[in-house]
Protein backbone atom coordinates (compact mmCIF):
# COMPACT_ATOMS: atom_id res chain seq x y z
CA UNK A 1 0.00 0.00 0.00
CA UNK A 2 2.65 2.51 1.04
CA UNK A 3 4.66 1.84 -2.60
CA UNK A 4 1.36 2.63 -4.22
CA UNK A 5 1.10 6.14 -2.28
CA UNK A 6 4.65 6.49 -3.36
CA UNK A 7 3.85 6.16 -6.76
CA UNK A 8 1.06 7.87 -6.52
CA UNK A 9 2.48 10.74 -5.33
CA UNK A 10 5.83 10.45 -7.12
CA UNK A 11 3.99 11.09 -10.40
CA UNK A 12 1.72 14.62 -9.22
CA UNK A 13 5.25 15.53 -8.71
CA UNK A 14 6.37 15.14 -11.61
CA UNK A 15 3.53 16.20 -13.18
CA UNK A 16 3.87 19.53 -11.62
CA UNK A 17 7.45 19.29 -12.32
CA UNK A 18 6.74 19.49 -15.86
CA UNK A 19 4.06 22.21 -15.69
CA UNK A 20 6.37 24.25 -14.10
CA UNK A 21 9.07 23.34 -17.26
CA UNK A 22 6.00 24.32 -19.70
CA UNK A 23 5.65 27.51 -18.32
CA UNK A 24 9.62 28.42 -17.94
CA UNK A 25 9.44 27.32 -21.68
CA UNK A 26 6.87 29.40 -22.93
CA UNK A 27 8.28 32.40 -20.66
CA UNK A 28 11.67 31.91 -22.44
CA UNK A 29 10.22 31.64 -26.01
CA UNK A 30 7.99 34.50 -25.28
CA UNK A 31 10.82 36.55 -23.89
CA UNK A 32 13.65 35.68 -26.35
CA UNK A 33 15.88 34.90 -23.82
CA UNK A 34 15.87 31.53 -21.16
CA UNK A 35 13.90 32.51 -18.05
CA UNK A 36 13.92 29.66 -15.10
CA UNK A 37 11.89 30.64 -11.92
CA UNK A 38 13.67 29.39 -8.36
CA UNK A 39 11.88 27.55 -6.30
CA UNK A 40 11.68 30.35 -3.61
CA UNK A 41 9.87 33.02 -6.15
CA UNK A 42 7.30 30.49 -6.71
CA UNK A 43 7.21 29.12 -3.26
CA UNK A 44 6.72 33.22 -2.35
CA UNK A 45 4.13 33.80 -4.96
CA UNK A 46 1.92 30.94 -3.94
CA UNK A 47 2.40 31.01 0.00
CA UNK A 48 5.24 33.16 1.50
CA UNK A 49 4.45 33.09 4.83
CA UNK A 50 5.01 29.12 5.17
CA UNK A 51 8.31 30.24 3.58
CA UNK A 52 9.24 32.48 6.70
CA UNK A 53 7.43 29.66 9.30
CA UNK A 54 9.58 27.07 7.30
CA UNK A 55 12.53 28.34 8.25
CA UNK A 56 12.24 29.51 11.90
CA UNK A 57 11.08 25.83 12.43
CA UNK A 58 14.23 24.79 10.56
CA UNK A 59 16.83 26.71 12.41
CA UNK A 60 15.40 25.83 15.43
CA UNK A 61 15.25 22.20 15.30
CA UNK A 62 18.20 21.70 12.56
CA UNK A 63 20.11 24.75 13.06
CA UNK A 64 20.81 27.95 10.80
CA UNK A 65 23.48 25.38 8.72
CA UNK A 66 20.94 23.69 7.14
CA UNK A 67 18.75 26.89 6.53
CA UNK A 68 21.88 28.11 4.50
CA UNK A 69 22.04 25.02 2.51
CA UNK A 70 19.21 24.86 1.43
CA UNK A 71 18.18 28.41 0.81
CA UNK A 72 21.58 28.27 -1.34
CA UNK A 73 20.79 25.28 -3.38
CA UNK A 74 17.75 23.71 -3.39
CA UNK A 75 15.96 27.32 -3.18
CA UNK A 76 17.71 28.97 -5.75
CA UNK A 77 16.91 25.91 -7.81
CA UNK A 78 14.80 25.91 -10.68
CA UNK A 79 11.23 24.53 -9.92
CA UNK A 80 10.88 21.99 -12.26
CA UNK A 81 14.60 21.07 -11.42
CA UNK A 82 13.61 20.16 -7.89
CA UNK A 83 10.04 18.80 -8.48
CA UNK A 84 11.11 16.87 -10.89
CA UNK A 85 14.06 15.07 -8.85
CA UNK A 86 12.13 14.40 -5.94
CA UNK A 87 8.96 13.08 -7.99
CA UNK A 88 11.77 10.81 -9.24
CA UNK A 89 13.15 9.58 -6.11
CA UNK A 90 9.20 8.81 -4.84
CA UNK A 91 8.67 6.93 -8.19
CA UNK A 92 12.15 4.48 -7.53
CA UNK A 93 11.15 4.02 -3.72
CA UNK A 94 7.33 2.73 -4.85
CA UNK A 95 8.23 0.56 -7.69
CA UNK A 96 7.85 -2.83 -7.32
CA UNK A 97 10.77 -5.13 -6.45
CA UNK A 98 11.85 -7.39 -9.41
CA UNK A 99 11.50 -11.34 -8.70
CA UNK A 100 14.84 -13.22 -7.42
CA UNK A 101 15.79 -15.88 -10.52
CA UNK A 102 16.90 -18.89 -9.52
CA UNK A 103 18.70 -19.62 -6.07
CA UNK A 104 19.25 -16.05 -5.22
CA UNK A 105 18.53 -16.39 -1.59
CA UNK A 106 21.51 -17.61 0.59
Amino acid sequence: MIRFVFRFLGLWILAAGFVFLVRDGTKSIAGNSVVMTSLRDDWNNIHGTSLDSLQALTEKHAGPALWEFASAYVLAAPTWLVLGIIGSILILLGRKKKPLIGYGRD
